[in-house]
């Protein structure tokens, strides 16, 4: 409890700077590039070929040096990280590889079996190389000019699981920090990578986690997404990992309903992440897009392409997408009526297959992002489905809608979310039964 509260200053402290500090006080990425420090550009780019292997298999990693951190007699705290690439498949079956952070805790591991790994899915951290989260570890708070401020905080979730004394893998997710266009919300992308993260932190040699011992994974908003996702995919994807629960907080389930409520919201702009996602990883909608979208939409998709979130708020937020189609409706509309949009839309719907493992799905009534209504379809899905889920409403009054408040206070720490979520994930690792409210 002491290093908590120490490393909960420490970060505390680093997030009242970051709002104090000048532009010029932020780490900076070097400038017009969009793949972050060049020191790093090397370890970023994939092999050509890739080499032969299993999804998991790592590449390459070397040692990562965590922004907060604090000496103490025996080590480092929170842990000593190390950055790792690992194979895995993209959206389509096809070979990919993926970065990410293993972070080896410091505390001491007191339950029962063999120490846990949690996989964090991070939340929305941009499009541009520069957001990866294992690059933002390095500095916690950057800027990248003119109007691109951004905070990696994963942190709060990640630290106060390794004070618990479990190992952290943080994944960047396809295409955020390698080559490529970071394939957004894609269903299967995300999946495969949370659950070869886990592969990949577990073949790292010389840490404190087994090869084969208790995984739980982890996300909020995107990373709820992402993590529920992995959840309905695991035994089928990778069955030999113990995957004993799966917290999905807010998790973007149905993209078209979330498309619809996100539109005209400070987080606009990540509509624009979405459809630059899918043109990547469905190349085919590229004329479709192409063909209702105009100019200002064109640019709108390639300014995002490289930004991160801050930066995308504060250029694209409170935007309508009627202002980027050639009709003048929202995009929304548009894809209702074009099969190939559907078609996508319904590939990515996550909710068709059986977690088998328990699952805490958490959302806002008043969420003014991702819909309540879809989240507790997604868990009534699963219900339906035979599997252990627990769903949690969390009830908020609206609280300026459009601003992404009643998104993002569910999540702070000291509400109930985060808190229901470690205790439950906790539980998981200690044996206790799954509780359930499916009927």
């Amino acid at each position: 409890m002491r290093v908590s509260r120490v490393l909960g200053a420490a970060i505390g402290a680093a997030l009242l700077t970051a709002t104090m500090a000048t532009p010029s006080a932020l780490a900076q990425p070097p400038s017009g590039s969009s793949t972050g420090s060049t020191v790093e550009s090397d370890f970023y780019l994939p092999p050509s070929p890739l080499p032969a292997g299993s999804p998991g298999d790592l590449i390459r990693s070397e040692p990562s040096h965590l922004a907060i951190s604090l000496p103490a007699i025996g080590g480092t705290l929170p842990g000593v990280a190390t950055r790792i690439m690992y194979r895995s498949n993209d959206s389509n079956g096809e070979a990919n590889a993926v970065t990410g952070t293993y972070i080896d805790p410091a505390a001491e591991w007191t339950g029962p079996g063999p120490r846990p790994l949690v996989v964090v899915a991070p939340g929305t951290q941009g499009q541009g190389d520069q957001c990866a989260p294992s690059k933002m570890l390095n500095h916690l708070i950057t800027y990248t000019p003119p109007i691109g401020p951004m905070v990696e905080y994963e942190v709060l979730a990640a630290y106060s699981f390794l004070v618990q004394g479990y190992g952290v893998v943080i994944t960047d997710y396809d295409g955020l920090g390698t080559p490529g266009a970071h394939t957004y919300v894609n269903r299967a992308a995300e999946a495969h990578a949370v659950l070869d993260a886990a592969r990949a932190a577990q073949r790292l040699s010389g840490t404190k986690i087994s090869g084969n011992g208790p995984v739980g994974a982890y996300g909020y908003s995107q990373g709820g997404g992402a993590a529920a996702a992995a959840a309905e995919l695991a035994d089928e994807y990778a069955p030999e990992l113990d995957l004993v629960g799966t917290y999905a907080g807010a998790p973007p389930a149905d993209l078209k309903k979330v498309l619809e409520q996100v539109d005209g919201t400070i987080l606009t702009g990540v509509i624009g992440y979405t459809l630059n996602g899918l043109l990547e990883s469905d190349p085919h909608l590229r004329p479709v897009v192409d063909a209702n979208i105009n100019d200002a939409g064109r640019s709108m998709l390639n300014m995002v392409a490289n930004q991160c979130a801050g930066e995308t708020i504060l250029t694209v937020g409170l935007r309508r997408t009627q202002q980027y189609t050639n009709s003048g409706e929202p995009l929304s509309v548009i894809l209702d009526r074009l099969p190939e949009a559907q078609e996508v839309l319904a590939k990515n719907k996550i909710g068709e297959r059986t977690p088998s493992a328990p699952v805490l799905i958490q959302s806002g009534t008043s969420d003014d992002i991702v819909p309540y209504g879809q989240a507790e379809e997604l868990a009534g899905a699963w219900c339906g489905q035979g599997a252990t889920v627990q769903f949690s409403a969390m009830n908020l009054p609206p609280l300026v809608p459009g601003s992404g408040a009643g998104h993002v206070i569910p999540a702070v720490p000291g509400f109930l979310g985060m808190g229901e979520a470690q205790a439950w994930l906790k539980d998981r690792f200690y044996g206790v039964p799954a509780p359930t409210n499916c009927r």
